[in-house]
């Protein structure tokens, strides 16, 4: 009998951690479990067996083996831990729209879809404290505040994150460099990159594979690079220096940008403040 006995993690973190701490030894459909289980949490909580298996591309019993494979008897009791960490993490926001709808409550549906909107917003900024380690990010500010031009990675959704920032960089006169350019030349701008210089790469599940590629650029060439993401998974977690982890709440399946653009603001400033320290004390 092995000394080596599993015991299963009571809540979410406990259990990504050990997902984690394994992802390099587990056999390849229960990677694919794992990457799917971090990505899609809340499927995981809400979904069946046969539902969760057929999205996350595996046969249902791969599920249990997952489980079991972190002491858990069953999928369910797996199940379980993803339930928990979404009764933590509902907002009062939704508590009150749930609340006006078991009071019949009437609201025109464009009314309805406003309140739902704000109130996916208000969880993901309810969040955004508890999900960034404070240390972690003035590290982050401290690197591309040393980068005499910080390249800027961001392809479709988070595109946006990126052009604002490229923005406040401008006004800050910080000199950045977006990547995505509509000559389709971004090779050619990485190019220019050298080991003065830092990154920044922001992509969500599914994530942009230019900008996973983009970003193993920057690594293999030294330049050091922060992330911000969705899962400790992602493909940009393993080529940043410092990578960030954030999961927008969402709408029918749209999730807005309020938690990433407040803290991708709150990082343009952070930089903008330490090298404006730096200059001073020169």
């Amino acid at each position: 009998m092995s000394d080596t006995t599993i015991v299963a993690a009571e809540d979410f973190d406990s259990l990504r951690t050990a997902i984690l701490e394994r992802r390099s030894t587990l056999p390849k459909r229960l990677v694919q479990v794992a990457a799917y289980a971090l990505d899609h949490p809340d499927e995981i909580a809400f979904g069946t067996a046969a539902s969760i298996a057929h999205s996350a591309g595996v046969q249902p019993s791969t599920l249990v083996r997952f489980a079991q494979s972190f002491g858990f008897e069953g999928f369910s009791g797996l199940q379980q831990i993803f339930r928990a960490r979404l009764r933590e993490r509902t907002s009062s926001y939704e508590d009150r729209l749930r609340k006006l709808a078991a009071e019949g409550v009437e609201a025109e549906e464009s009314l309805a879809i406003f309140n739902s909107f704000v109130a996916a917003a208000h969880a993901s900024l309810d969040a955004l404290s508890s999900a960034i380690d404070p240390d972690a990010f003035d590290r982050a500010a401290d690197l591309l505040a040393q980068a005499d031009t910080i390249y800027l990675i961001a392809k479709r959704r988070s595109f946006p994150i990126a052009a604002y920032m490229a923005y406040a960089f401008g006004k800050l006169k910080i000199r950045c460099q977006m990547v995505g350019t509509q000559a389709g030349i971004d090779d050619e701008v990485l190019a220019m990159a050298g080991k003065a210089d830092a990154g920044f790469a922001v992509s969500f599940s599914p994530y942009a594979s230019e900008s996973a590629t983009q970003a193993r650029r920057l690594a293999s060439l030294g330049i050091p690079l922060v992330a911000l993401t969705d899962s400790a998974l992602s493909p940009l977690a393993e080529s940043a220096d410092i990578w960030f982890e954030l999961v927008e709440a969402d709408h029918a399946g749209f999730r807005s940008l309020s938690a990433s653009m407040a803290f991708a603001m709150a990082l343009t400033v952070s930089v903008a403040e330490k090298r404006s320290h730096h200059n001073t004390h020169k």
